[in-house]
């Protein structure tokens, strides 16, 4: 199946051959579904926390928070090509747009051609609209007259392409999202802010790391350095740090008769394998508590107040899980369990962190449920945040099923599923709850040692699609995802946070919601 040539360019790239067998192997034997039983819902997986006892949480982060190494990890290697789809569409497709023509389609009810009216009718209160007039002023050429007069190819050439801001070629974080009165920021900027608000430790260090793609390391850096000072000061300093996706994590590429797909080069084809990658950037921090937070999901000054609220809130309410954690963990290394202690840990793990005795475990020995109960403590802990279903898409929590019939709380997402199966799509469709990347993770064991994340992912959630290369069709590998399949055999708790917390930009329109707006 492999050449000497196939080897060297396999172990160039950081993998083995034993590892690409493996890959190829998969893609034949294919990967289960996961078993849905049911959505998680508040009271049934979904803890709902009371205004008093949010503040009292919020309070124990405060105080406990300075003797804490807090590290914000922001996945930030996405594209803002996704954002400017339809601008560029019709950059593409257009010779010369004509606004009588866009104006006339709108009004019949085409949904792209009244998008992109409403992108340019609402221009000027983009974050972005003044570097686009300067850097067209530098060019000779006036924004405003060519709007008026409905010339909008050479607008979106200085907006999209190099000759001007170069936005469909940039980092997402690059954009500026958030226009204040005398300043833009972008998300890099954004999570900067947050960073310094609930991240810092008694030194007054915040520190936050980003993943990036390799092609634009060096130009975020520049950025960063350019604006942190703004973000510095009155007790606050920035450790700023960056990854990349490391290529050893990419997977081999198959046709569709499972043979490893060759470019035109006839060179074997590796391919990112999505944000699960990412786990070997998380497992790589030296930190204690890690929030994790998408680039996207950033609101300006105004909305903030309550944002970090509940990210205190959340990270109070994992440190008093995992406190209590610790101390039965404590209890059994010394050996002191005792019948009594046993019943409360048992309650504990069923009521705290739902987590129960499987069905087919009777009469157990003392020593073998020792071993149970310690297996399930010693574990990272994520207490994740999720807000209502809003149509919005991407995962959700649910109850899933295991081959052993014991349940457990895992976000999933829908190429996790089997939508055909009518059962799984009913259960699937009847989430109430979305999954909104705000996690706050424990990455210590009892003893403070850092645990191996690798130990606690499920690689058989890894999932299959179709793709295209080169005109040709092949099936991609997909590791299992960060906060899916990469976090299954973590201890999962869900509580409900509001709406507000959840503020992603997936197109250039989202900008103009009432959230990113009026600064």
């Amino acid at each position: 199946m492999f050449s000497e040539d196939d080897i060297k360019q396999i172990e160039s790239h950081g993998l083995t051959l034993d590892r690409v067998r493996s890959q190829v192997e998969t893609f034949r034997k294919g990967l289960p579904f996961t078993i849905l039983d049911r959505p998680a819902t508040i009271g049934d997986g979904i803890l709902k926390i009371n205004e008093y006892e949010l503040e009292r949480l919020a309070g124990i982060f405060s105080e406990e928070s300075a003797e804490r190494e807090l590290i914000k990890f922001v996945p930030a290697s996405g594209e803002a090509s996704r954002m400017f789809r339809l601008p560029h569409s019709f950059y593409n497709r257009y010779d010369e747009i004509n606004q009588k023509i866009i104006r006339a389609e709108a009004e019949k009810g085409d949904i792209d051609h009244k998008t992109f009216l409403n992108f340019f009718e609402n221009i000027k209160k983009f974050a972005c609209y003044e570097d686009l007039k300067s850097v067209m002023k530098a060019n000779g050429k006036d924004i405003e007259d060519h709007i008026s007069k409905g010339q909008f190819n050479e607008i979106l050439e200085y907006l999209l392409t190099s000759r001007g801001l170069n936005y469909a070629d940039l980092p997402k974080g690059l954009i500026k999202f958030h226009r204040y009165t005398d300043h833009s920021r972008t998300p890099f900027e954004e999570h900067l802010v947050e960073a310094a608000a609930y991240a810092r430790d008694r030194r007054g260090i915040a520190r936050v790391h980003f993943t990036v793609a390799k092609e634009h390391e060096r130009r975020i850096n520049d950025h960063l350095e350019n604006v942190r000072s703004k973000y510095e000061g009155e007790g606050v300093m920035l450790d700023i740090a960056f990854s990349i996706q490391r290529p050893s994590t990419d997977t081999i590429a198959v046709d569709l008769d499972y043979k490893p797909f060759r470019t035109n080069g006839n060179k074997l084809l590796f391919r990112a394998a999505g944000h699960g990658a990412l786990l070997e950037n998380l497992n790589d921090l030296r930190g204690d508590i890690v929030f994790i937070k998408n680039i996207d999901n950033v609101v300006p000054d105004r909305f903030t107040k309550e944002i970090y609220f509940y990210k205190k809130a959340l990270a109070g309410y994992l440190m008093e899980l995992q406190k209590e954690i610790f101390h039965y963990l404590g209890i059994m290394s010394r050996n002191d369990l005792d019948e009594e202690m046993t019943e409360n840990i048992l309650r504990f793990l069923k009521e705290k962190l739902s987590i129960f005795v499987p069905d087919d475990f009777e009469k157990p020995s003392r020593e073998e449920m020792n071993k149970f109960i310690f297996s399930r403590l010693n574990r990272p802990i994520r207490v994740c945040g999720v807000v209502k279903n809003k149509g919005e898409p991407g995962g959700g929590p649910f109850w899933v099923k295991h081959g052993d019939g014991t349940l457990s709380l895992q976000i999933v997402e829908s190429s996790q599923i089997d939508v055909e199966n009518p059962d799984q799509k009913r259960i699937w469709e009847s989430s109430t709850h979305f999954n909104p990347v705000d996690i706050v993770c424990g990455v210590r064991d009892y003893k403070g040692r850092q645990f191996d994340l690798r130990d606690f992912r499920d690689p058989s959630t890894a999932f299959i699609s179709i793709r295209s290369k080169d005109g040709k069709y092949l099936k991609a590998l997909e590791l299992p995802g960060l906060w899916n399949g990469s976090m299954a055999n973590w201890i999962t708790v869900f509580i409900e946070v509001p709406l507000l917390t959840f503020n992603p930009v997936k197109t250039l329109l989202d900008l103009l919601r009432e959230e990113h707006q009026n600064c």
